[in-house]
């Protein structure tokens, strides 16, 4: 997979987040190839230290905290380019949070069940968006219930705030979910290689970072976006 195959995106936040499930690292990225996530990538909000959560508690160790808690929670989620909002769904509950070993046991186990649920059960709230062409779309997942700032039919620029990170659906803790499918319903869609471009990249081991011009972060890659 090579930038000139791939759909080129602007990263849709704005400061340091952390790459993770990375089509960089294996593909299908998240371990199946469901709902149009072949190539899909996650972003996790983190500070200087590479924390997604300053605090820590008894909490963290043995149960749930609340999602308020993450660095990214209600952060904006930004247009990664230009296009036409074909498809949202809003009305998903913001989970609370799972960082103990022991909290993640039983989310584990529910996995099956969320499933067979289907799409809204696991990519939770969502906007898609049609990109100019009209024949690909990328669609951002995850999204804080009620933050959703467009409409089916808006006209979007790249960069332009269309809700906030949440914690809705199959998640863990609040990140953003990206993909890029050749259908805009991920139930019939096939994923498509993506990548992004102008951002500097910290590589997990590298305390200096890189500027890239058109790539694919890494695994646990820290990277933030050049004006």
């Amino acid at each position: 997979m090579t930038a000139e195959t791939a759909t080129v995106l602007a990263l849709p936040f704005t400061g340091l987040w952390m790459a993770q499930n990375s089509p960089a690292r294996r593909v299908p990225s998240h371990g199946v190839d469901l709902f149009g996530e072949r190539y899909a990538i996650d972003f996790v909000a983190v500070d200087e230290r590479r924390r997604s959560a300053e605090r820590r508690d008894w909490r963290t160790l043995f149960s749930t905290e609340p999602a308020e808690r993450f660095r990214g929670f209600g952060r904006p989620v930004l247009a990664p380019a230009d296009g036409v909002v074909v498809g949202l769904h809003d009305g998903e509950p913001d989970h609370e949070g799972r960082r103990s070993q022991l909290a993640l046991v039983p989310y584990a186990i529910g996995q099956a069940a969320r499933l067979r649920q289907g799409l809204h059960a696991i990519a939770g709230n969502t906007v898609t968006i049609a990109l100019n062409d009209g024949r690909v779309f990328v669609s951002l997942a995850h999204l804080r219930l009620g933050s959703i700032r467009v409409e089916v039919g808006d006209t979007v620029t790249s960069g332009q705030a269309i809700a906030e990170c949440g914690n809705s659906g199959n998640s863990t803790e609040p990140h953003v979910h990206l993909q890029v499918m050749n259908r805009a319903d991920p139930s019939s869609a096939e994923g498509l290689p993506l990548a992004f471009r102008s951002f500097r990249e910290w590589r997990s081991d590298s305390a200096q970072p890189l500027t890239v011009e058109t790539g694919i972060p890494g695994e646990r890659s820290i990277v933030e976006p050049v004006a």
